[in-house]
């Protein structure tokens, strides 16, 4: 699968509307390639230079099969009009939490996208339990990197 982003070339600055600087909006993403018999979509946002360990910005799952992307600005609701599911990120709130380092420091930001077989039985979860259901139903997954300096 490939995912990419229209808000922000891959390896490169994550621009401050999508962060705590700006107006803390997701990207929209873009994905082609996926299994034919892909059932749904998953993404983790996630930070792993974080000085606590890998911090959690935004899971979001049961995304239509039919869909090869998100808007930018995903409402930040726990379930959206066209049945996908949104959990809590490491700021425990449900839906994006843009990328927020500490100042002085540039982090790393992964959007990682999951093809799954199935749709997932779950409700305003968090990452651990996100990543427990799709364990055994990822049939592919990409990856798209930004960074952002704070």
């Amino acid at each position: 699968m490939n995912l990419t982003s229209s808000g922000f070339a891959a390896g490169e600055a994550i621009p401050s509307q999508y962060t705590c600087k700006g107006t803390d909006i997701s990207p929209a993403l873009a994905w082609s390639g996926a299994p034919a018999n892909t059932a749904s979509f998953a993404l983790i946002m996630d930070d792993p230079d974080a000085p606590a360990g890998t911090w959690v910005h935004w899971v979001i799952w049961n995304i239509p099969a039919s869909a090869h992307s998100l808007v930018e600005g995903v409402a930040k609701r726990e379930q959206l009009d066209d049945g996908s599911h949104q959990g809590r990120n490491g700021f425990g709130k449900i839906g994006y939490g843009g990328p927020c380092p500490p100042l002085g420091q540039t982090h790393r930001y992964f959007f990682r996208l999951y093809a799954l077989d199935t749709k997932l039985d779950l409700a305003g979860a968090q990452r651990s339990a996100l990543d427990s259901a799709m364990e055994g139903h990822i049939l592919a997954q990409s990856e798209y990197m930004g960074t952002f300096h704070k």
